[in-house]
């Protein structure tokens, strides 16, 4: 995998090696983006940015669907890693989603990232006739999943008798390209999510909290928060986190002269309630704004900086950018890859 360079020897806050940066790009292959018809070409101005991953959602409305999307991106991208961002536990069978998996990897020559999350949209599940649990037993379900991808993706026989799932001397094949096998991602906000992320993941997302109603809380996407989030993971990881790739995604960029007086208007905007995906439980100021990880302001060169900062602070060096702020991100890459 490519990865941008980082100065050898240093090691971030929280005492684990500066690791090099990683940027994935998203794409859903829905009518903002232009539909199915442009999402190969928008996977492939990826690959021609300098994006190191390009990864799919998984949701029921308009988008594509991932695993038959990453199927044609296999063939019409070479370099760049494909990967899930994230699958719906709850839409497959983890033993159909391993032999899925494993085919992507073998057609892409090794290039898979699987990203599993336990679902989090009740509206998709209703709608679809799926049975929507408790969060407790959408998490019990993930924990045993991705166990059982575990076993499947190294190309293994699986006997596995859980509360959810059994399974009963199935073999893993194809056999990934990739060795051990290809890596697992998940990641979430809540402290059992995170838990479970360092358990099993090769790749932990750090995303801000979100309410019953799926609105995102305006105190998660603080520096602070996401510092604490880490301790979580590095907490439940023990000895293993320093092997752990961390990621978060940049929600918002603009690009600007005045730092200071984009993120005022930026808080005008949310006291004013023009952002209805949030929901204001605290009050912060410009310099929470201007120091959050999901939020990049300023010039190229002073985003880049930010994200080093970020690095740091916090250990997370694996960079996501929305489908519409990837042409925005793009000349920030090469400032950090000379990092």
């Amino acid at each position: 995998m490519t990865e941008a360079a980082a100065p050898v020897g240093e090691v971030t806050a929280l005492g684990t090696p500066l690791r090099p940066f990683r940027f994935a790009a998203a794409g859903e292959g829905n009518k903002q983006e232009g539909g199915a018809r442009k999402f190969v070409q928008t996977a492939q101005e990826a690959e021609e940015m300098g994006y190191d991953t390009f990864v799919v959602p998984d949701h029921l409305g308009d988008q594509i669907g991932p695993i038959a999307a990453l199927g044609a991106l296999t063939q019409a991208t070479d370099k760049i890693r494909l990967g899930t961002s994230v699958l719906a536990n709850g839409f497959r069978h983890p033993v159909v989603l391993a032999k899925e998996l494993a085919t992507l990897d073998v057609l892409s020559k090794g290039r898979l990232e699987v990203g599993v999350g336990a679902g989090w949209i009740k509206e998709e599940f209703e709608n679809a006739g799926i049975p929507y649990e408790r969060p407790g037993i959408r998490l019990e379900k993930l924990d045993e999943s991705l166990t059982i991808l575990d076993t499947l993706l190294r190309g293994q026989e699986c006997t596995f008798e859980g509360k959810h799932y059994q399974v009963r001397g199935i073999k893993g094949t194809p056999r990934p390209r990739q060795g051990p096998r290809p890596p697992l991602c998940t990641g979430g906000g809540g402290p059992r999510m995170l838990a479970l992320a360092a358990k099993h993941a090769d790749i932990v997302s750090v995303v801000p909290q979100t309410t019953k109603n799926g609105k995102g809380l305006l105190s998660g996407i603080t520096l602070e928060k996401t510092i604490e989030k880490v301790e979580i993971v590095k907490a439940a990881a023990g000895d293993r986190f320093a092997d752990i790739e961390l990621n978060w995604a940049i929600t918002a960029i603009v690009i600007t002269d005045d730092r200071e007086k984009t993120a005022e208007m930026a808080l005008r905007a949310i006291e004013r309630g023009l952002h209805p995906d949030l929901e204001v439980d605290v009050e912060l100021t410009a310099d929470d704004i201007l120091n959050s990880p999901y939020i990049a302001i300023g010039t190229f060169e002073e985003i880049a900086e930010q994200v080093k900062r970020v690095r740091q602070l916090t250990s997370m060096s694996y960079v996501g950018i929305f489908p519409t702020q990837m042409d925005a991100f793009a000349p920030v890459i090469p400032l950090l890859r000379e990092d």
